[in-house]
């Protein structure tokens, strides 16, 4: 026995060594806080996506470089700028920028505030598509780097259905909706857009295309139609570009340093990267005492259980049991003096959603609550979102689907073609409803069209309680459709149109807390070191094999939920506007 506990504690002293020396190691690696000197560049560079919350998956690159910027690190950042006295001017370096329309419209907006300083603000391009060219466009002056090409030629979204590759499969998708628009399950039970589905998709190009154009056409300073014609004639070499006053001109990196020191009467490059300028900032919006505005993300595909978060595939799952324990959290701390709930999902899980739903509200009965929508507050996003809160979303959100589906595939054909023979024995009326190897029935498609109009109506009476509407003005602009966020302000589904600016004023004021009084913090926070060393769940066995996080079903919204049977809040478009 002794031998046997002298050995525990030997592995637990091992282990604790062992932590020691990776933080001592890290920490070696770490490069330490460069100084920020008199007559700085703050450089942004704008590749990929903006995400909304670091992620909570440690990992060495999170301790060396820390979390990833956020969108809130970029407002946080060019605000702080805008006032540091170091800094002289702001350079966007932009090519490859892979975020949505609000997102992208929350950037322009915190690089207008920049400009405000009276700051110039200089963009260069290299191959850059039709949202790096929206982000840029609020700068006083362009530049593109030669034989590069502005791949800029309006707007298209695409939509894949795979019905007829089902069935040559052998697999039937059954599906049931409440709401004409409510059309998630189109591609796999359809070949083609519904008439309802083209009209949603018609409506948020035309919407986001005569935005575009205003907005871009405005900070160039040129007529709408005179724009609109030049987007006809897209994409661009960088040449024609120039020609067409879509650019100031060419310039590879090193002549773009040098005139940028020229214009601003510097003799030294002095560059400060986004990500070494954001640190500095963690004394005021990190962790640690004082009031505190909340900033609580609501990201990803709705689901029951924990959430989950795959770097490598870029794909959140936002657990209800998770995102109840934040709530929760922040309810209970005495130094949250408010809280913003971002929200950036399309929904998911019928019954997921109603639970977190129940934890915003009784969070708002103790809080004041502000609603921020980011890319798509959709379907279950929405619903989690009506909270008898004021609501906050971008132009280019995409929000409502006021709708409720239910899914299943029948695989029979599949079966029969592989040779997979099943036997259903059941006891009880509607035992094999959600059985993927038979059809449903007549009465079973009955019974599940009762059930999901019975969800339905309780998702249309709380949207009318939280916006203070009759069900039936709610019920005229639900039927499941997708509006932008502008449309939605003017159908009264949303308070009114900003960003994170217009989001924590709000907060401010419902607080009655004053600039320098409180600091943003995000829930959840990311992972510490010392959590995941000893994390069980990630390194325990626990008598069966679990599957590699970007193996796990439920990562998937859709497709299981279609496979078992599942009612859901899901926006009915994933649509991608480029």
């Amino acid at each position: 026995m002794a031998k046997f506990l002298l050995g525990i504690l030997t592995g637990i002293l091992l282990t604790f060594f062992m932590a020691v020396f990776v933080v001592a190691l890290i920490a070696s690696l770490s490069p330490g806080q460069p100084s920020i000197q008199k007559d700085s560049i703050l450089t942004m560079r704008l590749r990929g996506d903006i995400p909304e919350h670091a992620a909570s998956e440690f990992s060495i690159q999170w301790l060396r470089h820390g979390p990833p910027p956020t969108l809130l690190d970029l407002r946080n950042a060019l605000k702080e700028a805008a006032d540091d006295e170091r800094i002289s001017a702001l350079v966007l370096e932009s090519g490859g920028l892979g975020t949505g329309w609000a997102k992208a419209q929350e950037i322009r907006y915190g690089i207008e505030n920049f400009k405000k300083s009276g700051k110039p603000v200089i963009a260069l391009l290299n191959n850059a598509g039709t949202i790096d060219y929206f982000v840029s466009s609020t700068a006083d002056e362009i530049f593109m780097v030669p034989e590069a090409i502005l791949d800029m030629k309006g707007l298209r979204a695409e939509v894949s259905f795979y019905a007829d590759t089902l069935d040559k499969l052998g697999i039937e998708a059954e599906v049931e909706r409440i709401g004409k628009y409510k059309s998630a399950a189109e591609p796999f039970s359809r070949s083609s857009m519904s008439d309802e589905y083209r009209e949603v998709v018609n409506s948020v190009l035309d919407d986001l295309y005569t935005r575009f154009i205003a907005t871009v056409a405005k900070s160039r300073e040129m007529p709408d139609d005179a724009f609109r014609a030049l987007l006809d004639e897209g994409p661009f070499l960088s040449s024609d570009a120039v020609e067409a006053g879509l650019i100031d001109g060419l310039k590879y990196e090193d002549q773009f340093r040098d005139y940028v020191k020229e214009k601003l009467e510097q003799e030294e490059w002095r560059e400060v990267t986004f990500s070494a300028y954001r640190k500095p900032l963690e004394s005021t919006t990190g962790f640690g005492g004082g009031d505190q505005i909340a900033v609580v993300y609501a990201v990803g595909d709705i689901m029951s259980g924990n959430s989950e978060v795959d770097p490598f595939l870029d794909a959140r799952i936002l657990g209800d049991e998770s995102f109840s324990k934040t709530l929760r959290e922040v309810r209970e701390k005495d130094d949250v003096k408010a809280v913003i709930l971002r929200v950036n999902s399309p929904g998911g899980d019928a019954f997921a959603s109603d639970r977190m739903w129940r934890e915003v509200n009784l969070l708002r009965e103790k809080k004041p609550l502000v609603v921020s929508m980011s890319n798509v507050a959709a379907s279950g996003g929405y619903y989690i979102s009506m909270a008898q809160a004021p609501v906050v979303a971008y132009p280019g959100t995409f929000t409502g689907s006021i709708g409720v589906i239910y899914g299943k595939m029948n695989l029979r054909g599949l079966y029969d073609k592989i040779g997979v023979k099943k036997e259903i024995l059941t006891r009880g009326r509607f035992a094999a409803i959600d059985s993927d190897y038979r059809p449903l029935t007549r009465e079973e498609r009955a019974k599940l069209r009762h059930e999901i109009q019975a969800v339905y109506k309780t998702f249309v009476q709380k949207v009318a309680d939280s916006r203070e509407r009759s069900w039936e003005e709610i019920e005229e602009v639900a039927q499941g459709r997708v509006w932008l966020g502008n449309q939605a302000y003017e159908k009264g589904l949303v308070d009114e149109l900003g960003g994170f600016d217009r989001a924590i004023e709000l907060a401010q004021q419902a607080a009655e807390l004053q600039d320098g009084e409180y600091r943003l913090v995000p829930y959840p926070g990311p992972q510490q070191l010392i959590e995941a060393l000893f994390d069980v769940d990630r390194f325990a066995w626990k008598g069966s094999l679990r599957l590699p996080s970007n193996l796990n079903p439920k990562r998937f919204a859709i497709s299981p939920s279609l496979l078992e049977g599942g009612v859901l809040r899901l926006a009915p478009y994933a649509i991608t506007v480029q």
